[in-house]
């Protein structure tokens, strides 16, 4: 078994001490989250041994990478919500979705829907994306008089939605993660993916559905008044917009998501058409011409009914700002520990054990995303190290290796993973409600794709 050198030892206490710092700076002595994981993330580094001019630029390109790839999309999708919900074309939806069913089946029809979503897109894409709608559902529950009144309503919407993005995106392709892990073990793309949608189905449900249900009852969630305000269906009796139209305009982006992903697939690399399609489905244009497209659809109606575009659109970025901040120092904090080699220090710790393949790959990607907070960094890293673990014929050994991966990379999502942040800000959940429900869905995710995929090798020939 492999020694830890005093550094390790070193970056391994300096790290268990800064996140425990950031969760009594934040929960006991109410610091704001910005200032509390901006000052753990300079003092981390320094504390690990990085030169002073390598924790500032660690800092930087944390802050600066999150917010490139997370920022502008919260934005984009903050303005494509804000039209949604002052067109009631959100409210479209939820009644779509609801139909004849009642709203005790909310929480499965969010679960649903979060799986086509999530589909072709990223976490963050998805949950702005929903966001319109699990506001919209939520408020329905909330005048449900056969709803339990313990329940809180925006969790028995989100929980499931959560859990279908979340587990969309570490197991199934075409995810970056998956992808990556399958290209690194070389597993068969086609197989991966009907195993993964195998996995993910039952996973989601117990996650979803199952916990949300019962976790609703033990915490509560309350978005921001300007989040919930710009989702809402306005006061009148403005009519609908159409079925199709609504759909069509939230499905647009989504499509173009999914085009992208097609093509990295089918198309050859410096194709002009794959090229093309990876452009307009990259989140950020994707969801800018579905807000221009947005802008289109309903913005007649909008102006009819006497709404200025310029100022729905300007006042539903405040509430996001917040929210952006804090989830910068979250990608910076992660940063400085993914510099400091905490990581890999991990996964050789964990190769060290001597596991079987599929319980050493989740194990180890469970170590690194503990450690990073990320979990495409976490299945990236793992798959690399378990490369060797299997042969290169692409069989079922190969295919489950890489879920287990991509399952032990959602684990326990906690103060150092921006998604932690995104959920936290945009339900208003209170720091300990996140780690019974958010953190606690994101294990339940990670152990019973474990399981799954256990019983999976143990019935299908390797």
């Amino acid at each position: 078994m492999a020694v830890l050198t005093p550094h390790d030892t070193t970056v391994l206490l300096a790290a268990a001490a800064a996140i425990v710092l950031v969760i009594v700076l934040i929960s006991w002595l109410k610091w704001h989250p910005f200032l509390a994981l901006m000052a753990c993330a300079l003092s981390l580094g320094l504390a690990g041994g990085l030169p002073v001019a390598q924790v500032l630029a660690s800092f930087g390109k944390g802050f600066g990478d999150t917010l490139a790839n997370v920022g502008t999309v919260l934005a984009l999708g903050a303005m494509f919500g804000a039209l949604l919900g002052a067109s009631r074309g959100a409210d479209r939806i939820a009644g779509v979705l609801l139909g004849g069913r009642g709203l005790r089946w909310a929480p499965w029809t969010m679960a649903l829907l979060a799986m086509v979503l999530g589909l072709p897109m990223f976490f963050e894409s998805g949950l702005v994306m929903m966001m319109p709608v699990i506001v919209s559902v939520a408020l329905r529950l909330q005048g449900d008089p056969d709803r339990d009144p313990a329940a809180s309503p925006y969790l028995l919407a989100g929980l499931p939605a959560l859990a279908g993005l979340s587990v969309l995106h570490g197991l199934v392709p075409p995810h970056p993660g998956p992808l990556v892990a399958i290209a690194a073990l070389h597993a068969d793309l086609g197989l991966t993916l009907a195993l993964g949608v195998l996995v993910a189905v039952p996973t989601v449900i117990l996650a979803g559905p199952l916990f949300g249900t019962w976790a609703s009852r033990r915490a509560q969630a309350q978005p921001p008044a300007q989040v919930v305000a710009s989702a809402s269906p306005p006061a009148g009796d403005r009519p609908l917009p159409g079925t199709a139209l609504t759909l069509g305009t939230m499905l647009f982006p989504i499509a173009l998501m999914l085009a992208k992903s097609a093509a990295s697939v089918a198309l050859p690399a410096g194709s002009p058409l794959r090229a093309t399609a990876e452009f307009l489905g990259a989140p950020v244009v994707a969801l800018l011409l579905g807000t221009l497209l947005a802008m289109l659809t309903f913005g007649g109606a909008l102006r009819r009914a006497g709404t200025d575009l310029s100022t729905l659109l300007a006042d539903s970025l405040p509430p996001m700002a917040a929210v952006m901040l804090v989830i910068g120092a979250g990608g910076a904090f992660k940063q400085v520990l993914i510099d400091l080699g905490l990581g890999v220090t991990l996964g050789r710790a964990a190769i060290a054990l001597h596991l079987t393949p599929i319980l050493l790959g989740w194990g180890v990607a469970v170590l690194i995303r503990l450690a990073t907070g990320s979990a495409t960094v976490a299945t990236v890293t793992a798959a690399g190290l378990m490369a060797g673990a299997v042969g290169t014929d692409g069989g079922t050994s190969a295919a489950l290796l890489a879920l287990s991966i991509g399952a032990g990379s959602l684990f326990f999502s906690h103060v150092n993973d921006a998604g932690f942040w995104l959920v936290k800000g945009v339900l208003g959940i209170s720091m300990p409600d996140m780690f019974r429900t958010w953190s606690t869905m994101e294990t339940i995710v990670s152990v019973v794709g474990l399981l799954l995929v256990l019983g999976l090798s143990a019935v299908l020939p390797a």
